[in-house]
């Protein structure tokens, strides 16, 4: 093995570990400081608010990190095929996986029919709606946020490796 090949294992496994980390670190804000924020705020607060973030979080630094951290995972995982690191990479994997299966299954979707609700000036029955995501939003990103920070602490058990 090169110094070469033994530098860009690492480097790759530190981004996936970093790229996991900023998702981890998001949905975590959002559990213990966004969600409970706006659970305090009127019903129209809350859908207007929730409306514009999950417009605002469609760019291009939450695309890198979002899709940054499987990317990089699985190439660390090719870099580290027969090392001792492998299986804690592979498992960091299928936990980021998960989280990736919680957002597009049920957070993705949940927003989507916030934003097809309307305007929250126009919306006749605010408390409905927000009814209908606020409970089951908050549940998933919780358990995206617990996978996730799975995902990190595995990731960063292969570096200790």
């Amino acid at each position: 093995m090169t110094e070469s090949t033994q530098l860009l294992r690492v480097a790759v496994l530190i981004g996936a570990t970093v790229s996991t980390g900023l998702m981890a670190g998001l949905f975590y804000a959002f559990a213990v400081a966004v969600m409970p924020g706006l659970g305090r705020a009127g019903d129209r607060t809350f859908v207007e608010a929730m409306q514009r973030i999950n417009v605002a979080i469609l760019n291009g630094w939450f695309a890198a990190a979002f899709a940054g951290a499987a990317l990089l995972t699985a190439a660390a995982g090719l870099l580290h095929l027969g090392r001792p690191e492998l299986p804690w990479i592979a498992a960091a994997f299928v936990a980021y996986g998960a989280a990736l299966v919680v957002t597009f299954r049920m957070n993705i979707p949940l927003n989507d029919a916030l934003d097809a609700a309307g305007e929250s000036g126009r919306i006749p029955d605010l408390a409905a709606v927000r009814g209908r995501f606020e409970t089951a939003w908050v549940r998933w990103n919780v358990i995206r946020a617990l996978v996730c920070t799975a995902a990190l602490a595995l990731l960063s058990w292969a570096l200790a490796v």
